[in-house]
This record gives C-alpha cells, sequence and structure tokens, in this order.
C-alpha cells in the first residue's frame, strides 16, 4: 500500500514513493509514502488560497468543534498512535504514547483557544472616534516539521494555525511519515473543509524548497536543524511579498549540579534530559556542568545508571532506550564518540554499539568527563544520548560556562539554594529554565522556545501561538 498525499479535499498520488523502515528492525518494511513535487505544493497553495475566505470567517464554535473532535480521537487511539511512532521514529513505547497523548491535548487546548479569541475597545485620543483591536489570521502558513516528535510538534504547529482560521500546507520530515498522516487523516475526518488543511509529503530540498519561494504563503513554521532554519529564513525574508517566519533550531543545552544539590535529584534529572528518547531532543542536556565538590559522586552515580538503561527494539516494553533514527545519525554519534576522545576528554562510561536481536541503529548511551567548554561535543549540537560534563570551581564559573554557547534553548540546575536558584533563573541566557527538573519536558499550555541560535520570532504552544498564527487589526470608527 502507497500512503497518498492530501491535496484540495482528496488524498493524490506523488511522482514517486519511499519505503518508511523502522529503525529497530531494517527488515521492516512499514509501508510506502507518496513523495510530493513542487507542482504538487502549487496545487496545494491554490487550494488553501482559495479555502481561506471561508475557513477565517467560520464561526469559533466551528472551529473549536472539529479541533475537539480530533482531538477526542487522538487521545482515545493514544496507544495505537503510539505504536506507530515508536516503530518509524524509534523512541520507547512509553514515550510513544506519551507523545500521541501530548498531541490529543495541544489539539484539545487550542479547541478551547478558538473560544477565548477576543479583542479590546479602547478611548480614542480623540474626541467622537473608537478604536478597535482584534486579531485576524494570518492566511495561508506552510508547516514543516522535524523526524523526532512527529506527531506532537505537528499537532502543535497545526492546532494554532487552524484555530486563528489559517489555511496550511503541511509538509513532515521524510523520515517519518506514517503519524503526519494519521494526524491528517484524523483532522480530515473531524470536519475540515476542503483545502484548509494540505499535507505534501516529501523531500526538503523539493516539497520544502518550493514552500519557502511560494509567493502564495505568507507564514513558515520551522522545526529542524540551524543550517537548514538559516536556509528557510533567508529565504522567506528575500521571497516576495516577505513571509512571516518562526524557526525553532535546536540546543546545547546546559545543567548545572551544585555541591548542594540532592544527589538523586539531578542524576534523575540528568538521566532524563541527557538519553531518554536517545537524546533527540533540542531540550536534552548535552552538557552536565558540575562543581568540584559533588563532581565525583556525582559522575559516578550517573553513570550506573545510565549502564543500566535497557537499550532495545522501541516496541519492546521492557526497553527504555530505543534506536537512534537511521543510518546517518548512528554515524554521527560514533563520529562524536571519536571526536570527543581525540579531542582529549574521556570516555567515562557508555558508547558504542550494543548487540540487539533486531538488526537496527543502535548506541549506548556516553558519558564524557575531563570536557572543556572549547571542545566539539561541549559546542556542536550531536542529537544523540551523548553527554559532556565539564568540572567547575563554583556557581559563578557554572553561570559562565552555561551561558557560552551560541544556543539558548533550555537550561537547568540542580540546587537546594533558594538563592542560587533565583539567580539562575534570572540569569541563564535561555528561554526556558528548569530547577531540580529535567531540560527536557514541557507543559503543552505555556509558551516554547529559546534565545540566540536556537529560536527566530514569535513563542510556539500556549496562548503565546496567537504572536504567529494571527496578525493584530486596528480599526478606527468616528461616532
Amino acid at each position: 500500500m502507497v500512503y497518498k498525499n492530501f491535496i484540495a479535499g482528496s488524498w493524490a498520488d506523488g511522482n514517486d514513493a519511499t519505503r518508511n523502515i523502522n529503525p529497530s528492525d531494517t527488515n521492516d518494511v512499514i509501508a510506502e509514502f507518496a513523495r510530493g513535487s513542487a507542482e504538487d505544493v502549487d496545487r496545494a497553495v491554490e487550494a488553501a488560497r482559495t479555502a481561506f475566505p471561508a475557513w477565517s470567517r467560520s464561526t469559533p464554535q466551528r472551529r473549536h468543534d472539529i479541533l475537539k473532535r480530533a482531538s477526542d480521537e487522538v487521545i482515545t487511539r493514544a496507544d495505537e498512535l503510539g505504536r506507530i511512532l515508536s516503530r518509524e521514529e524509534g523512541k520507547t513505547l512509553a514515550e510513544g504514547i506519551g507523545e500521541a497523548t501530548r498531541a490529543g491535548q495541544v489539539l484539545g487546548f487550542f479547541a478551547g483557544e478558538c473560544l477565548r479569541t477576543g479583542g479590546e475597545s479602547i478611548p480614542s485620543v480623540r474626541p467622537g472616534v473608537g478604536v478597535e483591536v482584534t486579531r485576524e489570521g494570518v492566511g495561508v502558513v506552510g508547516l514543516i516539521t522535524p523526524w523526532n516528535f512527529p506527531i506532537a510538534i505537528p499537532a502543535w504547529k497545526i492546532a494554532p494555525a487552524l484555530a486563528w482560521g489559517n489555511c496550511v500546507v503541511f509538509k513532515p520530515a521524510d523520515l517519518v511519515p506514517h503519524s503526519a498522516w494519521m494526524l491528517t487523516d484524523i483532522l480530515v475526518r473531524a470536519g475540515l473543509p476542503e483545502g484548509v488543511l494540505n499535507l505534501v509529503m516529501g523531500r526538503g530540498s523539493v516539497v520544502g524548497e518550493r514552500m519557502v519561494s511560494h509567493p502564495g504563503i505568507d507564514a513558515v513554521s520551522f522545526t529542524g536543524s540551524v543550517s537548514t532554519g538559516r536556509r528557510i529564513a533567508a529565504g522567506c525574508v528575500g521571497s516576495q511579498p516577505m513571509k512571516k517566519i518562526q524557526m525553532e533550531m535546536g540546543g546545547k543545552n546546559p545543567f548545572v549540579v551544585l555541591d548542594d544539590a540532592d544527589l538523586d535529584v539531578a542524576v534523575e534529572a540528568a538521566l532524563n534530559g541527557a538519553f531518554y528518547s536517545t537524546g533527540q531532543r533540542c531540550t536534552a542536556s548535552s552538557r552536565l556542568i558540575v562543581t568540584e565538590g559533588i563532581h565525583d559522586r556525582f559522575i559516578e552515580a550517573l553513570s550506573q545508571r545510565m549502564t543500566a538503561l535497557r537499550v532495545g527494539n522501541a516496541l519492546d516494553e521492557a526497553t527504555q532506550i530505543g534506536p537512534v533514527v537511521d543510518q546517518s545519525q548512528l554515524d554521527t554519534d560514533l563520529e562524536y564518540l571519536e571526536r570527543g576522545q581525540s579531542d582529549g576528554a574521556h570516555l567515562f562510561a557508555g558508547g558504542g554499539q550494543p548487540r540487539v536481536n533486531t538488526p537496527g541503529y543502535y548506541f549506548a548511551p556516553a558519558l564524557f568527563t575531563e570536557v572543556k567548554s572549547d571542545m566539539a561535543i561541549a559546542r556542536e549540537e550531536i542529537f544523540g544520548p551523548i553527554a559532556s560534563v565539564i568540572r567547575v570551581r563554583d556557581y559563578d564559573e557554572a553561570l559562565a560556562v552555561a551561558n557560552d554557547t551560541d544556543f539558548g534553548l533550555s537550561a537547568g540546575i540542580a540546587t537546594t539554594s533558594l538563592k542560587h536558584a533565583a539567580d539562575f533563573r534570572r540569569n541563564a541566557e535561555a528561554g526556558m529554565v528548569m530547577v531540580n527538573l529535567p531540560t527536557a519536558g514541557v507543559d503543552y499550555h505555556v509558551p516554547f522556545g529559546g534565545r540566540k541560535g536556537s529560536s527566530y520570532g514569535p513563542r510556539e504552544q500556549g496562548a503565546y501561538a496567537r504572536e504567529f498564527y494571527s496578525t493584530v487589526k486596528t480599526g478606527y470608527t468616528a461616532h
């Protein structure tokens, strides 16, 4: 079976198809999925532009009901959707089901946002004049999503886009089309009119490039690598007309452990943040910055917990760490393992390719010590289960090292000091700050995003999503 694109209210063939391979078992071909062309993007944009006038003026109740129906179905089918997700992406079954549930919660939240839209009535400085400030949909929005959260990230982009009356052209990552296809199918059956949501699967170099250059797309939201994000942003700004942009582009997140930290709390937070989801999270704790007094106890305890994690097939309920997503990511992890050692870091524990019953892209979590801030493993986003421990003297040095990065997505600290916790929240140069919690893992109803090279444009998620998916209109009326 070939799963098709969805364009202008109909399922449509592509020019060719790609095989979706299970990273836990490379002998398992999940299905084939259509790959779209630039012409498919053109048809999708035309359908979205045609649908926009009616959809943008539809009632909040109608948009609410559609998103609520979709939310209910996703949550009801979370086990099924989570299994599909884990099979194609490689995160553990528990993580896959959790992500599917999160997607349903996101859809439910934005169903509510449809009914919470409002405006302002402001007295004018001129007599006899009234001022009304309202929000409207931007128009046609292009959404380009990554492979590491194949249903949650599409949900948190599509849901606010629809809630604010936009029409969507959606391109998921080529590695994980099944979750995107399932989400699209659910939303369409929930009652979306023809042309409001269009799914064009395929290569970024074809589908993504055309979305960026197409004059009929008004805004682009992208999550992925820094290099691709910069190229997309430049294309959107250079296009005619210019496009509104929202970029989420990764991180090299610090997790500080102070001498006064509760050791068990610090170890569990670091373990979760650095290694769960196979380290394939932009919020992963890839830099563990540890003060001298607790350093040796911390790395010993963390290495014991890390090496005890069970690496295996994502669909095995006993598995704690699944495979990485594909051969390219596995090669990257192995290269950084060698690079760290050649640069002078000490591979304290883990690393390499464990033996598993099925052929897959398996990589054992790795912990480096004696890492310096200028080493590649401490500066470049690896996107795998590799953590670097940087030893520091005290809190002041820890904060300076934490901020010594081109990224600024998430930052965490383990401490029992209210003074240091408050100072870190204020002075960490990151969009999100965690105290005694993993750097990864955020709520769906609050803003998500970072600073510096991690993010560009308005925040995602929560009520703050309106800043990207709507535009403000100021109206004057003479009385």
